[in-house]
């Protein structure tokens, strides 16, 4: 097909697309480009090649094909250049050390693209750079990236994968050496030199150059055998786990965690948990379910629940399909299923690991050095389990990205840091990966419920226990779908501008409202000098308001996904609070927050599917 000229009428895009067509080469989506410019299709023209995708601290995300604003072979060599560049400058010893690259099982037929084709361009990229690489030789948990950074002392990983999102996305998801994580200024570094390094370098295209070089390894059965000696510094009830009588359902939602989650229960004594067989195996149609994420609930798991049913398994374990998060189930007496919360497992797992930790170390001194953190929009349950047991509690920014890096400090100041989370199913329950391990979770997690079984308790009645002796926090979470970046500034500004200028809203229907912290603008009206203690950014919405009944809500936007989430929580006091009565009056606040603040009509906003 002879190259067509684009005339769009719209100098830039017409620039952007001929720099595409100069320097792509694979066929499929030069093609792709090629015919939009023979038909004339302006309108889509626009949407691939109106911006470039954003490099953030979530590295990148978007739909696979062609154009700057997608996942493909040209936008993962340029971001690849980008990245080299940038960590030249701030490692001299990178030839030295290199950098890993994982991938998930992601693919997009029509234009070529796969989570191993870019893990493999990327790869080339930095060897013809003469910076080593370890590359993984197979699919691998999200958490294994981290673990080898740090394992083996690399400046940088590279995970490929778009966890849950759905089956036309892909992401490029960056560690710094600490093993968090990005987080700023890196990012607009690293966006900064991807800008100046657009134009593929010699042999980036050369995909051939990784197979014999020197500088490529492959660090998959030593981290398969490290990582899981590693992980089992947190088993401590082995006899029990051998002697388990707990029936365990594991579904990977087609995603990697099948093998890994077997490892994990290996090493931890357990018979292997028993598979959803249509969903163990990698599927990039992810073709059982409408959405590969366990936090959406019960939809996800009902072949899950139909295998448990038929075993007679008492515990649902379910990955998303990156396997850095983790969603359980429990049978419950009446026959329904249980699906816990994130901020509910949070509490489990907080406790339990506390719990398991005690029993270890029984000088009253070594308290003061014991930290959990969870992020700001999750339960505040491990602060009320701290402020009774006398370890340090901190809440950092929403993502794993702040507590992976806090975490990080806290351990160089020979800190133990036991546990974090944040209510979106993610949990850090060994310092060796820091960021959400959905892996070892499970293992954790199932000697949890091998435990409690042991002494007739399910996780259900452990849970009730942990708010009777902490106080009760009954928490509610959703969102609404929204596409029109408009549309969320205006309703954002109109909560910041409501009755004039810079004030704030003072009720909410029939709740007053007794503070407001701004993450936005950086205002908060609860501290002296009204200026909020974390950091805030102008790149992302969010404001969280506190209500005279104890309510505390928090609005903000995605950073992965056109969301608009909500997180609300009542918090009581240890002793006679009525949790029944607790739950009407949040979904009274919640209610009043969706007409007040939202206005999902007037928005045009989509709830959260059912």
């Amino acid at each position: 097909m002879g190259k067509n000229i684009p005339n769009t009428g719209e100098e830039k895009l017409d620039q952007a697309i001929k720099q595409w067509l100069k320097y792509d080469k694979n066929p499929k989506t030069s093609e792709t480009v090629q015919q939009l410019v023979a038909e004339g299709n302006v309108e889509e023209l626009r949407v691939s090649f109106g911006s470039r995708m954003e490099f953030g601290t979530a590295g990148l995300r978007a739909a696979m094909g062609a154009g700057t604003s997608r996942m493909n072979d040209l936008t993962i060599i340029q971001t690849t250049q980008g990245f080299c560049s940038y960590l030249e400058k701030n490692f001299p010893d990178l030839k030295e050390r290199g950098v890993v690259i994982g991938f998930d099982a992601r693919a997009h037929p029509p234009s070529g693209s796969s989570s191993i084709r870019f893990a493999k361009l990327a790869a080339a990229v930095f060897i013809s750079h003469g910076v080593p690489v370890y590359l993984f030789s197979d699919i691998t948990p999200t958490p294994f990236v981290p673990y080898t950074v740090t394992h083996l002392s690399l400046c940088a990983g590279v995970m490929v994968t778009a966890s849950h999102n759905p089956k036309q996305d892909n992401g490029y998801k960056v560690y710094w050496a600490n093993g968090a994580q990005i987080i700023s200024p890196h990012d607009k570094g690293i966006a900064s030199a991807i800008e100046e390094n657009v134009e593929p370098w010699p042999q980036s295209w050369d995909e051939t150059i990784i197979k014999d070089s020197p500088l490529l390894k492959d660090p998959y059965a030593d981290i398969n055998r490290d990582y899981f000696q590693d992980i089992q510094k947190h088993c401590f009830h082995r006899e029990i786990n051998k002697a388990s009588k707990v029936k365990f359902v594991h579904t990977s939602v087609h995603g990697v965690g099948h093998t890994f989650v077997q490892s994990a229960f290996k090493a931890f004594d357990f018979a292997p948990p028993l598979a959803v067989a249509e969903q163990k195996d990698p599927d990039p149609e992810f073709s059982t379910v409408k959405y590969p994420n366990p936090e959406e609930g019960k939809g996800v798991l009902t072949l899950s629940f139909a295998l448990a049913d038929k075993e007679g398994a008492q515990i649902v374990l379910a990955n998303d399909p990156d396997a850095d998060r983790l969603a359980v189930a429990e049978k419950q007496d009446c026959g329904e299923w249980k699906v816990f919360s994130g901020n509910e497992l949070g509490a489990l797992l907080g406790w339990w690991i506390f719990t398991c930790w005690k029993e270890q170390n029984t000088d009253p001194c070594a308290l003061k050095e014991v930290y959990m953190l969870a992020s700001t929009v999750s339960s505040k349950i491990l602060r009320a389990i701290a402020l009774k047991e006398g370890f340090h509690f901190e809440e950092t920014l929403t993502g794993f990205k702040w507590m992976g890096n806090r975490a990080k400090q806290l351990l160089d100041q020979r800190k133990t840091v036991l546990f974090a989370f944040e209510e979106a199913i993610g949990y850090m329950c060994s310092p060796s990966v820091l960021d959400k391990d959905g892996v070892s979770a499970a293992a954790v997690t199932a000697e949890l419920s091998s435990y409690l079984a042991n002494r007739n308790v399910t996780l259900s009645q452990q849970l009730k226990a942990i708010y009777e002796e902490y106080g009760y926090h009954i928490t509610k979470a959703s969102y609404f779908i929204c596409h029109d970046s408009k549309t969320i500034k205006q309703l954002f500004e109109r909560l910041r501008n409501f009755e004039g200028e810079n004030t704030y809203p003072k009720t909410c229907g029939g709740f007053e409202v007794c503070g407001v912290r701004d993450l936005t603008t950086g205002y908060d009206s609860s501290q002296a000098n009204k200026k909020a203690v974390l950091p805030s950014s102008k790149s992302s919405q969010m404001i969280t308001f506190t209500f005279s009944n104890g309510g505390v809500a928090t609005m903000r936007t995605s950073g992965t996904e056109p969301k608009i989430k909500y997180y609300t929580e009542l918090c009581a006091p240890p002793g006679n609070s009525d949790p029944e009565q607790l739950k009407i009056e949040l979904n009274g606040l919640v209610d009043a927050i969706v007409e007040h603040f939202f206005q999902p009509q007037k928005n045009n906003l989509k709830p959260q599917p059912q």
